[in-house]
Formats: structure tokens, C-alpha cells, sequence
């Protein structure tokens, strides 16, 4: 169980929301958060974020903790202390070039305003499919259309998708990038060839014409199996550090340092920056009543429209 897990730092989080009294906080976890047989502790996550102050007794656990924090909002009249909602967001749809499915927590004070509603969604799998399948996609890039593949024609709705933006594809976010150093004392920005990278049923490296598959923080079940990127010419590699803070989108002047191992963590547990920032943005309009009417097409108001908060 969650309450039993050393790297279980929810309890801190909720402590802190109870001593500082934050206007709005946003929580990001994996997506198992919200399976069936973690549903309860996650309900109790969602309850102690509404009631802060309702701080567990001493020697309670969180059944019973729970159970009184149930009681409390159904006996209660006066309003919340939080409004809390949540989400199961994919990064890809927020233009991140990365399949990352993700559990958002916020939680907004309730004297400060109400619930938080997540932004809509600004690029979709089909839009990318459409292009692909009319050719659009390999053009602009001057490629040879492929025989076939998930982007083979498809009986799509042009108009519907047209308003969106096209899932952004691993070609995209690290074409420009020069060639990796062939040792790491030879490289920079943490750009060089890690060895012992090999494909497994199920672990079978990452398209460059998708978006990649979620980046680890490290290996997870078999060796050399994560974080692979499938090349042009038939051969398969690791990503190199610097491939995986683009598919995260890390600016390249932020370097990170240490041994492989942690930097790969740090990468790999990182919150992909360009989903931050949309949420963060959004969050920011709605706490100081600066929501902007959405666009027609119902994408995000443009940078220009948006409050930037430092």
C-alpha cells in the first residue's frame, strides 16, 4: 500500500499545505494513482487536500483518518477549505513529443476561487495521422513518404481535427540536435552514445516520426530495454541525455550534472516543461481572475494574452 512506501512524501505535502495555507497547489503522479485498488488512499489524498486542517489524530491511520474526514464534510455546512479536482492528462495532447500519461492534482483555496478546470487539450494523435496520411507531415521535412505505418490513410473526419495542432514526433524535437560524441569525455550538453542499448518484446525503442515512449528514470524490469530510439537506417540506441531533456523539453543551456544514473532520475522524474508551464499558466489566470475567453478553436490564449507569473 501507498501509506507503506518509503518514497510516499504525500503526507509532507498535505502538512504543508496545512501550515503555509498555499493559494493553489498542484500535485503530478503516475498514473496508477487513480487504478481501482489504489482508488481509496486516493480518495483519502483528495479528502485531506479539501479539509487541511482536519490533521489526523495521533495513532489514527488513514482509514480511520479517512473516515472522519468523510464525516466532517457531511456534517459540515461552511464551505470547503480546497477545491480539489484532478486529471489523467496526456502530454503528447499539450504539444510535448512524448506519450506520458500522468495523474494532475491542483487544488485551488476556496476564498480565492473556484474549482480549478484543466485547460483543453491543443494537439491530438489524429491531427498527426491526417498529415501523415496526406503526405503533409513528410513533405515539410523533405522525407520519403513510408509504405506504411500508423500514419497509413485513415478514415478521418479532415475538418474535425483541423483546428488542432499534430502530435509533435521525436524527429521534431531532436533533428537539430549536432551528432552525439562517441565517449562522455568528448561530449557536451550531455549529448554522447550510452552503450548496451537492446530491444525486448515490449520494450521496443521509440519511432522518430511519434512521439516517444514515456522517458524513465531508469531501467525498469529488463537491462538496456528503456529509453531506446528506433534510426532511419534500420539500427537502434540509447537516447542520450540530452535527447531525453529535449522529449522532456529542457532548454539545452540547462546542463545537468553528476553521474549518468542520476541524471537520467532527474530527467526521468521531471514533469515535462511545456505541460507545466500550460497548466501553471492556466492555474495563475484562474486564481488572479485573469481567465481569458478560449479561442474559437479552443486552444490557449497566445503568450501576449497571458499573465506571466516569475
Amino acid at each position: 500500500m501507498a501509506d507503506k512506501d518509503d518514497r510516499n512524501m504525500l503526507p509532507e505535502v498535505v502538512r504543508a499545505v496545512r501550515s503555509l495555507r498555499p493559494q493553489a497547489v498542484m500535485l503530478e503522479n503516475v498514473q496508477g494513482m487513480a487504478r481501482p485498488s489504489f482508488r481509496p488512499y486516493f480518495e483519502y489524498i483528495l479528502h485531506q487536500l479539501t479539509w487541511p486542517s482536519v490533521a489526523p489524530k495521533k495513532g489514527e491511520d488513514w482509514q480511520q483518518h479517512l473516515e472522519r474526514l468523510s464525516q466532517h464534510q457531511a456534517a459540515t455546512t461552511d464551505q470547503c477549505e480546497y477545491h480539489v479536482n484532478w486529471a489523467l492528462l496526456e502530454a503528447a495532447d499539450y504539444g510535448v513529443a512524448q506519450n506520458r500519461r500522468r495523474v494532475f492534482i491542483v487544488a485551488t483555496r476556496s476564498d480565492i476561487t473556484g474549482k480549478f478546470d484543466f485547460p483543453q487539450v491543443s494537439h491530438k494523435r489524429e491531427a498527426l495521422i491526417r498529415k501523415q496520411a496526406n503526405g503533409e507531415y513528410w513533405r515539410s521535412r523533405r522525407l520519403k513518404t513510408p509504405k506504411s505505418g500508423p500514419y497509413e490513410k485513415h478514415a478521418l473526419d479532415v475538418d474535425k481535427f483541423a483546428v488542432f495542432d499534430a502530435w509533435k514526433t521525436v524527429r521534431d524535437a531532436i533533428s537539430d540536435l549536432p551528432s552525439p560524441a562517441d565517449s562522455e569525455a568528448r561530449s557536451e550538453n550531455n549529448h554522447w552514445l550510452i552503450p548496451g542499448a537492446r530491444i525486448y518484446r515490449g520494450h521496443s525503442g521509440s519511432r522518430l516520426d511519434w512521439p516517444s515512449k514515456t522517458i524513465k528514470a531508469g531501467v525498469h524490469g529488463v537491462p538496456g530495454g528503456e529509453n531506446i530510439v528506433l534510426l532511419d537506417d534500420g539500427t537502434h540506441r540509447y537516447f542520450t541525455l540530452r535527447e531525453t531533456a529535449r522529449l522532456q523539453g529542457f532548454p539545452d543551456e540547462f546542463v545537468f550534472c553528476g553521474a549518468r544514473l542520476h541524471i537520467t532520475r532527474q530527467i526521468g522524474n521531471a514533469v515535462p516543461v511545456d505541460l507545466a508551464e500550460v497548466i501553471g499558466r492556466w492555474l495563475y489566470q484562474q486564481i488572479t481572475g485573469s481567465v481569458n475567453n478560449k479561442a474559437p478553436n479552443g486552444q490557449h490564449a497566445k503568450d501576449s494574452e497571458v499573465a506571466v507569473y516569475e
